[in-house]
């Protein structure tokens, strides 16, 4: 397995994990069981986590695919670029969640720190949504707009 290869794999738990957290966090906000929340806010965590790995294997990968002739440096830097502002949002995201869970301790979790932490994950949804749609262009030449 090459170091892009090793991205590719990687980079998919944040992409959809920040999706599937958002869809976790608008059901908790339905329901009454404040367990639900809590795992959520948990789950945010996790996902926020799997951003290191994405993240830090993607230098590697640039090094590995930017000398091949068919790749733009220029869609390499966009999708750098995107990925920096997606990694910042989601690590700041997941911190508030760690954060919300530490202050709470064993409490609910209040009804507005769910909302504010739903409103920041669609957010980092549209981000990763963004930085995975630039990543793809740069091997894809099927989803570049003509």
């Amino acid at each position: 397995m090459n170091a892009a290869h090793l991205h590719l794999a990687l980079n998919h738990l944040p992409v959809i994990g920040s999706l599937f957290t958002a869809l976790l966090l608008g059901w908790a906000l339905l329901r009454p069981a404040y367990e639900l929340k809590r795992a959520a806010l948990g789950a945010i965590v996790l996902v926020a986590l799997s951003g290191f790995p994405a993240y830090f294997t993607g230098e590697p990968a640039e090094d590995f695919v930017k000398p091949l002739p068919e790749v733009s440096k220029a869609l390499v830097h966009n999708h750098e670029e995107a990925a920096e502002k997606s990694f910042t949002v989601l690590f700041v995201v997941g911190v508030a969640a760690l954060a919300a869970l530490l202050w709470t301790g064993r409490d609910p979790v209040p009804k507005w720190v769910c909302v504010a932490l739903l409103v920041a994950m669609l957010a980092v949804v549209g981000l990763m949504g963004w930085t995975a749609n630039l990543g793809g262009k740069i091997r894809h030449p099927e989803i570049r707009a003509r």
